[in-house]
């Protein structure tokens, strides 16, 4: 088992049972208790769980939003297959909306390398269209970023939505369901959503299988506001059925 891989099964067990201590860690990846040690340090220093005597506990509180970091070690397969879809259903030369999230920063690592015209909401897919210039134009919206997630949000990121026309909108969520429809964790974070899918001819919704089915506290909009799903098989099937039955078009990788 590699590191990022030890890591990533640390990570989630520790969330979903709520701790987990060396022992049990050790016997589970079949790593060394030293081994683990050492993991559970370097998680804790990104943020990703709390150190405590004797093995780790979660961060998390009930409907709280998992830290960045910890999600971009989740369903990591499942975010590079739903970003190369994503990226296949845009066209050359087109205006491209792009929300903040881990599985939108995959999308930016690919739309980079396309002659396309990006307006990224997070820092991180920022500095990685910046960072290498390529075929595609970056523009660059106001705002202020959230701590520790640099998604932008405020009073800016809204008027830069609102001065613009896009394409389409690749839009992430913490939540997707039929009765539900779009939901986020944040109430900032919704109202860039909600004013980004206004700006938009399109809106492809970039969200693996965890998402379906969950509903956080706070709504962006109905269901039917998503043209295009793209998902994984984790994506529970009566879920993905019902998005279809509200013209929702689902596309499982």
């Amino acid at each position: 088992m590699s590191n990022a891989d030890r890591h990533g099964l640390i990570a989630k067990v520790v969330r979903d049972s709520g701790g987990a201590t060396v022992q049990e860690l050790a016997e589970l990846t079949g790593a060394s208790e030293m081994t683990i040690r050492r993991d559970l340090d370097t998680l804790a220093a990104q943020g990703v769980l709390e150190r405590v005597r004797g093995g780790a506990r979660t961060l998390l509180l009930r409907g709280e939003e998992p830290p960045f970091a910890l999600r971009a070690r989740e369903a990591v397969d499942a975010k590079h297959r739903i970003a190369a879809a994503v990226s296949a259903l845009v066209a050359d030369g087109e205006t491209v909306l792009l929300d903040s999230g881990t599985t939108c920063l995959e999308v930016a690592r690919l739309l980079r390398e396309r002659p396309v015209t990006v307006m990224p909401l997070s820092l991180q897919a920022i500095h990685l269209l910046a960072e290498a210039p390529g075929p595609a134009t970056l523009v660059v919206p106001g705002g202020q970023p959230r701590v520790a997630e640099g998604a932008l949000t405020g009073p800016l990121t809204l008027a830069s939505l609102a001065a613009l026309r896009f394409d389409t909108a690749v839009v992430g969520c913490c939540g997707l369901t039929a009765a539900d429809g779009l939901t986020a964790y944040d109430l900032d974070d919704a109202a860039v959503k909600k004013a980004g899918i206004a700006s938009a001819r399109r809106v492809i919704a970039a969200a693996d299988g965890s998402k379906l089915g969950r509903t956080a506290y706070a709504h962006v909009g109905p269901a039917a506001l998503v043209h295009t799903l793209v998902t994984d098989a984790s994506a529970t099937a009566d879920e993905v059925t019902a998005l279809e039955a509200g013209g929702t078009v689902v596309r499982t990788v």
